[in-house]
């Protein structure tokens, strides 16, 4: 049987995914600590969370705070059991039509950011030598995609084989790793509706069976996104970019 793992922190939890994530781990009654850059949205969602909830002020692109913050949660709440790695960005342009900016906002926070995140988090679980490492990748990490993705899918492959050799270095340990790869969820990157875009409460209720089962990897929603990895992974150039 699993452990239980009461302490939770979420990061990116200010809106969208991050913060139905803690509606529902709430609702189980886990304490938890949500960060993100806007403060006055974490406040606002403490208010309508049962049970122990922290908050505070994160950019992740900042690893000094990034250690910081994690450390005072942990100080708070004794101990942390579950770090979901869930903040970041999607903007984007087509490579060499004048977006580096952005391209490269994407990268920082992505990459760099998690990389912080996967850092603290793990520092922490070595300490305790237990815990419960959650990076939120996506389907684009199984492909390199054109357009205004292309730096956005290169940062989830980058996430994904982050995630991939942490778990490698902690396997046998009271520690684990979960990757999680969401399909299209509505949420602030995702608006719009589409056939393939799931709504976003039962698309973060699969997210969090999925986490609670705790395996090397997940595709979620499972249907259709399981099926789909391994068309993804040989669609033929001219079929991607069509379908992108």
């Amino acid at each position: 049987m699993q452990a239980l793992r009461q302490h939770i922190l979420i990061t990116g939890a200010s809106a969208g995914i991050g913060a139905e994530l803690a509606r529902q781990f709430a609702s189980k009654g886990r304490s938890l600590a949500l960060c993100a850059r806007r403060l006055p949205a974490l406040e606002g969602l403490r208010a309508e969370l049962p049970g122990r909830v922290l908050v505070k002020e994160l950019d992740v692109t900042d690893a000094d705070a990034v250690f910081r913050v994690f450390g005072e949660f942990a100080d708070e709440l004794g101990r942390l059991d579950r770090v979901i790695v869930n903040a970041g960005i999607g903007k984007g342009r087509p490579i060499g039509t004048g977006g580096h900016r952005p391209n490269r906002e994407t990268v920082e926070t992505n990459v760099l950011g998690a990389l912080a995140q996967c850092e603290a988090a793990m520092e922490i679980f070595r300490r305790q030598n237990a815990g419960h490492l959650v990076v939120v990748s996506s389907m684009a990490a199984l492909r390199g995609l054109p357009g205004a993705v292309t730096a956005y899918a290169a940062t989830k492959a980058a996430v994904s084989a982050l995630a991939e050799g942490i778990r490698v270095d902690v396997a046998g340990t009271p520690i684990k790793v979960t990757t999680i790869l969401p399909g299209y969820i509505r949420s602030e990157m995702n608006p719009e509706p589409g056939r393939l875009i799931a709504d976003t409460v039962p698309a973060v209720r699969a997210m969090v069976t999925a986490i609670e089962r705790e395996p090397k990897r997940a595709y979620v929603p499972q249907w259709p996104w399981r099926a789909l990895a391994p068309v993804l992974r040989h669609l033929p150039a001219w079929a991607l970019k069509k379908a992108t």
